[in-house]
């Protein structure tokens, strides 16, 4: 029999300068005593990996990711360009991320993850936040099997909150459910991620817009977590 090492529980790190996204965080949150929620800037979070809302093309050019860019160097935007040409070709779809080192010792790591494909868009009438945050989880459950343990805290902004005008309570809703899937399951690809998440939440329009949707992991069809 193989017994898998125990992993330490993330710690997970809200953070955003935008009052009403940490008033709605700490209502979507409220049941979660895990994760710790601030104000303020996520270039103060001391942690593992920061998490950047990016653009399918990784362009560093706007919102957090230009605040990330400006503060660890030009370098960062060649290494998550690089690795989304090598993983996935000429653009990174929404659902997916990618996790490369930053180059600095806080963080060690950027996930980056599009909550949409050019620089600015209006993404209120989709589930890129929901898919996005999704997918930079998956990417700290792909890093810690490459190296188990090397990402044992996050820090990560309000998604799609700002270019992306999704609003403050949308916003945290989705990313709450996000969170309560990456302890319920982990993927064996990005697709799979996309697929389950489109499946149950595409009847969110004809929903409340303050209500928390829980997103049931499909039955397993082999090794899971």
């Amino acid at each position: 029999m193989t017994i898998e090492p125990v992993q330490p529980p993330l710690r997970v790190v809200l953070t955003d300068v935008n009052a009403k996204v940490v008033q709605a965080w700490r209502s979507a949150f409220a049941d979660s005593p895990d994760v710790e929620i601030v104000k303020g800037s996520i270039l103060v979070q001391r942690v593992d990996a920061w998490v950047s809302p990016t653009n399918s093309r990784g362009r560093m050019d706007g919102g957090v990711d230009a605040v990330i860019k400006r503060h660890l160097g030009p370098g960062i935007q060649l290494r998550v360009q690089r690795a989304i040409r090598d993983r996935f070709g000429e653009a990174l779809p929404v659902g997916s991320a990618v996790c490369v080192t930053s180059g600095a010792a806080n963080p060690k790591f950027l996930i980056s993850t599009p909550t949409m494909e050019e620089s600015v868009a209006d993404v209120r009438e989709t589930l890129n936040v929901a898919l996005a945050c999704a997918a930079a989880f998956q990417a700290i459950h792909l890093q810690n099997e490459r190296q188990p343990g090397s990402i044992r805290s996050v820090a990560l902004v309000g998604m799609g909150a700002a270019t992306g005008r999704v609003p403050a309570q949308v916003c945290a809703n989705l990313m709450w459910a996000a969170h309560t899937l990456f302890h319920d399951y982990r993927f064996q690809d990005y697709d799979d991620l996309r697929e389950t998440i489109c499946a149950q939440l595409n009847d969110i329009e004809s929903r409340p817009a303050d209500e928390r949707v829980r997103i049931t992991p499909p039955a397993p069809s082999g090794p899971r977590r």
